[in-house]
């Protein structure tokens, strides 16, 4: 978490917020009232989190509302510290990439090991229990007018660039937690699943479960194969099950996390 809230202050002081450039919920509020204020944006970062910190503390958990809080003094003291080191550049399209990726990065640390830098996260986890809207659904209501705040104080150019590193951080943080290697999990119904499941083991290197089945339509027995692979692993797969059974059913779902078992990489042959 120290490296992630450390990462993120760079993101900030290196790069977004000399150039005007904010980033969503929290941290792009205390960019403007810092801006418009004069005082150090540290000190916004702190302020404004503690309320929701406490709301955190009270419905969600003392673990979580302990490690943001950790994460988001740490966080404010970096940038303090950066405040006074100029700038990487002042290129605001580079600032907007680049800072995007930083902080993007910075914020995966500190979420996947159980931290939160943003006190909008919060409010969107309890919105969401009571609204049929997702937690990334109310954070995006939060943050269109979040960014769209920074037209007016920072200028239509700025609040387009905000747009731009506000993308790539979220998408930054998606792979942050979840890796290149995203997993998938298969499902296969074939009339030929042993040769199919056979295949998947020699050539895959990875460990297939049969499920036995019905068909609802015939009423016939099935032979279901259940494997895990990674997203690079995709394309061979399907080779695999067309080269068998062309007309076999095949579905490919993402996962987020795989534990145990025997999901080990080996060559692909």
């Amino acid at each position: 978490m120290t490296l992630g809230a450390v990462l993120v202050s760079l993101g900030l002081e290196e790069f977004l917020i000399p150039n005007n450039i904010i980033d969503g919920g929290v941290v792009g509020i205390s960019i403007i009232f810092s801006h418009l204020s004069g005082l150090p944006v540290g000190l916004f970062l702190l302020l404004l989190n503690l309320p929701f910190l406490l709301v955190g503390y009270k419905q969600i958990g003392k673990t979580f509302a302990i490690s943001t809080l950790f994460s988001v003094t740490i966080m404010s003291i970096g940038t303090f510290l950066l405040h006074d080191v100029p700038p990487v550049t002042v290129d605001p399209l580079l600032s907007a990439v680049f800072g995007g990726i930083v902080l993007g990065v910075g914020v995966g640390i500190v979420i996947r090991n159980g931290g939160s830098l943003d006190g909008t996260e919060i409010v969107a986890i309890l919105f969401s229990k009571k609204l049929p809207f997702s937690v990334g659904e109310v954070v995006m209501f939060f943050n269109i007018f979040i960014l769209g705040s920074a037209g007016f104080v920072f200028g239509w150019d700025h609040a387009m660039y905000s747009l731009i590193a506000y993308y790539i951080a979220f998408k930054l943080i998606d792979i942050t937690l979840e890796g290149f290697d995203e997993s998938k999990s298969v499902w296969i119904i074939s009339d030929r699943s042993k040769d199919i499941g056979d295949a998947i083991v020699e050539r895959l290197g990875r460990g297939v479960t049969y499920l036995k089945g019905t068909g609802g339509y015939t009423g016939d027995s099935k032979q279901v194969i259940f494997c895990v692979i990674t997203r690079l692993e995709e394309a061979k797969l399907k080779s695999i099950v067309d080269g068998f059974d062309p007309n076999a059913f095949l579905a490919i779902g993402n996962i987020h996390d795989v534990k145990g078992g025997r999901f080990k990489k080996k060559d692909i042959h």
